[in-house]
């Protein structure tokens, strides 16, 4: 619905633009396209009332020559104004009280994940990933009975029409190489594949294609291997007689019509900064009594904000702070491929897919280090460091991330040191979680993937892990105490020294995705040493020892893992996306075999018996702070729906 608009209004921008005065990067207009009050289908919320939903249009403009333009890539090359700026714009939906002074003054902002809404089904135990519109949409209304003004904007330029886009210019003199990769997963002799860029010649001599079965196999024009041009975004791939489904195809063409993608950093942090009431924006103040902000990213958006305080813009033009709080959620030791020429956004390496895309080099942690294989030295927080505007951090990972996104880089040197996080930042491990689930979900079989999925989420946890972070900000209150996995206390290993359990004659070994040193100036990059490969420990059920424990995970009715493998056909034996695994313990010990785990029967009499250890899990993860005692209900209620049935 925005999208339509986005030209219209932009248009109507260069006239005001025009009008007004030099800027170097700051919010020069503010168009509100819709307002719905009150939102929910006028759901009331306890403490603070009737929502509202604000639909806009933010309009921008950057100075290329300042030293925040030269920061991204390519920005030189885009068209100016008479006034020597670069204009461009994005999406804004925002949720506040109908009543302001019923405000917490907090700003809340969703990084949107691929231009969706990942906190309302994390924060509000929703079931849908679109903006809230509904009462249903609202979920259990956690983050408005809180009292938060809730902000998304778009930053990803290539994310689908209807969801929430950032209009760039398109920058007619860059062409080059681009590199797209496919993993198909399907049993086809031909697939289409979209490009994200339009291709500059449709010379198939000009373009090459190639395939492996893994990543480190070498890459091979396999007999049978053709491709041809649909349009310049879309190619057909005819692919070899008896090709593993599960194959890598790999794509490097001439490609046109690059954006200087980097500006989504700009657009989050002048936004944030305007909406915040900081100084040195043009357009009319929307929102009133903001005194704090928070920053939450979630798996792709948790890399973002991760690279958006390493590119430092934490700090806004004029030098004041934009989030006082920051929540990179499952993102792992990575950054994004968002600051590079013919950027790709949405790709992150896995041990299987993308497994050599940009957006996952050093630095990878909070605390300062030289890395001794690619000679670089800094942090995360280098630059916010250097003019005092760093967040306060709670960077939280699940099982997933050690496995596929390199986790345990953000607590150990690559020289396998424990490191010592800066007084602002808090490292959580939620033990034995998938990378992310709904609060609704169940486990479930796929014929991809070998183990049944973890259907546990981490949404109680991260409650109040949000409840903390922001008494952290506004009040001082010190929050709890960091637990992540360390080599100091052995919860980290060497893969080789994984304590695993057995499952009678089904035999395993989880791989891991190593990470290299890699040039990324060469197509494909060049490889370099390899950092070191760390995971959990293991206890004898094969749960990961320390962290944070859900209380589904510490009274256990069976193993939870992070990982999950692939079956054969589909590059069996590599690691299976990001669902996890579940293995439900045996029943009894008639029904053991030589599985090594204790049967269900030795641990709990009956559902009575569970859902009391359940209990005394939950009470102590509230005594430590890691769970609000108004969420213990929730998870018992949850409880009696897991234990299994005769």
């Amino acid at each position: 619905m925005i999208a339509k608009l986005v030209p219209m209004l932009a248009a109507a921008s260069v006239t005001a633009l025009a009008l007004g005065g030099v800027a170097s990067a700051k919010v020069v207009g503010f168009k509100i396209v819709e307002t719905v009050s009150p939102a929910f289908e006028g759901a009331q919320f306890e403490g603070t009332g009737p929502y509202e939903r604000v639909d806009a249009i933010a309009e921008f403009a950057i100075d290329p020559r300042s030293e925040r333009g030269r920061s991204i890539v390519d920005l030189d090359k885009a068209p100016v104004d008479e006034a020597g700026l670069v204009r461009f714009s994005t999406e804004v939906t925002i949720l506040r009280p109908t009543d302001p002074a019923k405000g917490s003054g907090v700003l809340f902002y969703d990084v949107p994940n691929r231009g969706r809404n990942l906190a309302f089904m994390l924060m509000n135990l929703g079931s849908s990933a679109d903006l809230p519109e509904t009462a249903e949409d609202a979920g259990d209304g956690y983050l408005m009975r809180e009292g938060y003004t809730i902000v998304w904007s778009g930053w990803q330029f290539d994310a689908p029409d209807n969801l929430l886009n950032i209009s760039l210019p398109v920058l007619p003199e860059v062409t080059g190489l681009s590199r797209e990769e496919f993993v198909f997963d399907k049993a086809e002799t031909v697939s289409v594949a979209k490009l994200t860029y339009p291709a500059a010649d449709l010379d198939p001599e000009r373009a090459t294609l190639s395939v492996r079965r893994t990543p480190e196999d070498p890459r091979s024009t396999a007999p049978g291997l053709s491709f041809q041009y649909l349009s310049a975004t879309e190619i057909e791939i005819t692919r070899p007689e008896g090709m593993d489904a599960g194959a890598i195809y790999e794509f490097t063409y001439p490609a046109k019509d690059a954006v200087p993608a980097g500006l989504a950093f700009a657009a989050t942090s002048d936004l944030i900064s305007y909406l915040r009431g900081n100084p040195g924006h043009d357009a009319e103040p929307v929102l009133s009594g903001i005194e704090h902000t928070l920053g939450l990213g979630i798996s792709q958006s948790g890399r973002f904000l991760r690279d958006f305080i390493y590119q430092g813009f934490n700090t806004d033009e004029e030098g004041a702070r934009v989030f006082d709080g920051a929540i990179p959620h499952i993102a792992g030791s990575r950054k994004t491929f968002t600051n590079y020429r013919f950027a790709q956004p949405g790709r992150y390496s896995r041990q299987h897919e993308d497994h050599d895309f940009p957006g996952d080099q050093f630095p990878f942690s909070y605390a300062e280090t030289t890395d001794p294989l690619s000679g670089g030295s800094g942090s995360i927080l280098t630059a916010c460091s250097l003019s005092d505007t760093c967040p306060k951090i709670m960077h939280t990972d699940t099982s997933t991330e050690f496995w596929q996104a390199r986790a345990a880089l953000v607590s150990t040197s690559a020289t396998g040191e424990a490191l010592t996080m800066p007084d602002n930042v808090r490292l959580y491990y939620l033990s034995g979680l998938p990378h992310f689930t709904g609060w609704q979900s169940s486990s479930s079989e796929s014929p991809l993937c070998r183990f049944p999925t973890n259907p546990i989420s981490s949404a109680p946890v991260m409650r109040a892990l949000l409840s903390s972070i922001r008494d952290w900000v506004v009040d001082g209150k010190t929050p709890p105490d960091s637990r992540y996995p360390s080599v100091a206390d052995g919860t980290l290993v060497p893969l080789q020294d994984l304590n695993l359990p057995a499952f009678g004659t089904d035999t395993y070994m989880p791989v891991y995705n190593v990470l290299q040193v890699r040039d990324h100036a060469e197509l494909p990059p060049a490889d370099g040493g390899s950092y070191p490969v760390l995971v959990p420990q293991l206890d004898n059920d094969g749960i990961p020892s320390g962290g944070i424990k859900d209380p589904a995970v510490a009274a256990p009715l069976g193993t939870y893992w992070g990982w999950n493998l692939r079956n054969e056909g589909f590059a069996g034996g590599n690691l299976c996306g990001l669902t996890g695994s579940f293995v439900a313990f045996p029943a009894s010990g008639d029904h053991a075999g030589d599985d090594s785990r204790k049967p269900l029967s030795g641990r709990y009499t009956d559902a009575d018996a569970f859902l009391s250890a359940l209990s005394a899990a939950a009470d102590e993860l509230v005594a430590a702070g890691y769970l609000r005692a108004e969420d213990a209900g929730m998870v018992m209620e949850r409880g009696r729906t897991m234990y299994p049935s005769d």
